[in-house]
Order: C-alpha cells, then sequence, then structure tokens
C-alpha cells in the first residue's frame, strides 16, 4: 500500500476473556462491513490444549502467536479499509509486538472488572477458556496508561447491542479523522 493510497485502519479489540471482544467484534464488522479475525484461531495447537487444560500461557507460548498475529493486522491492512482483530493483548509488551511496523492500528479495550466478566463466563458453553483461569488474566492485565495514545477504552457495562454501537462510532471516529 503506497501512501498515496486511501488510509486503511486495523483495531485490535483487546481484554480478558468474557469480555465481549468476539462478540462486540462481530456486530461492528457486520454494522460496518470490516474485515474480521478471531487471534484465537492463529493459536498454535499446543496453544489451545494447554488452555483446554486449564493452564495459563506463558510468554514464551504467546511469541509464535503475536508473530502471526501481527503479520494478519499487516495483511488484512493492505486489502480492508478497517480489519478488526481479537487478541487479548494483556499486556503493554504484546501491543507493543502488535504495532511494530504496523501503521494506523487501534485498540479497543473492552473494560470491565473482574465480577462482571467472571458472571458472563460462568454462563458461556462451549468455550475452551476456563471461568477460573479469569484470576490469572487480571493478574497478567496491564491496563493501558496514558501513553499509550492508540488505545480507546469501551465501557462494556452496557448492554451488548449499546457497546457494539459505541464501538463502532468509536471506529468511525478515528477512520474519518475527527
Amino acid at each position: 500500500m503506497s501512501d498515496t493510497q486511501k488510509q486503511h485502519y486495523a483495531f485490535v479489540l483487546m481484554g480478558v476473556s468474557g469480555s465481549g471482544k468476539s462478540a462486540v467484534a462481530n456486530g461492528v464488522a457486520q454494522q460496518l462491513g470490516a474485515a474480521f479475525l478471531d487471534g484465537d484461531f492463529l493459536h498454535p495447537r499446543a496453544n489451545i490444549q494447554k488452555m483446554a487444560a486449564g493452564h495459563a500461557l506463558n510468554d514464551q507460548d504467546r511469541t509464535p502467536w503475536l508473530t502471526a498475529l501481527n503479520d494478519a493486522i499487516f495483511a488484512m491492512q493492505r486489502t480492508n479499509q478497517v480489519s478488526l482483530i481479537v487478541c487479548s493483548a494483556l499486556k503493554k509488551e504484546y501491543r507493543d509486538r502488535l504495532r511494530d511496523g504496523n501503521k494506523n492500528l487501534f485498540f479497543l479495550y473492552m473494560q470491565g472488572d473482574f465480577d462482571l466478566i467472571e458472571s458472563r463466563l460462568k454462563s458461556r458453553k462451549g468455550h475452551f477458556f476456563k471461568p477460573e483461569m479469569l484470576v490469572s488474566q487480571f493478574q497478567t492485565l496491564q491496563e493501558p496508561s496514558q501513553d499509550e495514545t492508540d488505545v480507546r477504552a469501551i465501557d462494556i457495562r452496557l448492554p451488548l447491542d449499546e457497546v457494539i454501537a459505541n464501538t463502532g462510532a468509536v471506529i468511525q471516529h478515528i477512520v474519518s479523522g475527527e
């Protein structure tokens, strides 16, 4: 993509499991006609098996996954005006890896407290993430700081349709350059 072409944007919907990343991204992708990728699909088999067994991933486990996501973001931006990628991106180090070489990348932090997210996880059926792993996710989470100017917080306490609408509005605001 040359600099004379229309700018393309990628948005990583980040947060702990149960924060609604996939549901919101799916809804926004339909609303805006955006490309959508669930980053969990890029996890190596060993990571999925480890999580399914109830074990948290470590940084070494995440390295090949983050590399694959970085490459996917780059590829998606070349062909889609707006791309949505679901990825927990719990640590600043992970977000920095995704930023590396990717222009016009923003993070949408699905922000909610432990009790709200725990209640959502307990009601899930058929997802490989176990609710008891939420403690580990919150321990790992490094909430984005003020110096991460490419991050926007999305309040997930609202009903899903309102979270989708708010997220879509944030994306449209960024893309329009307002």
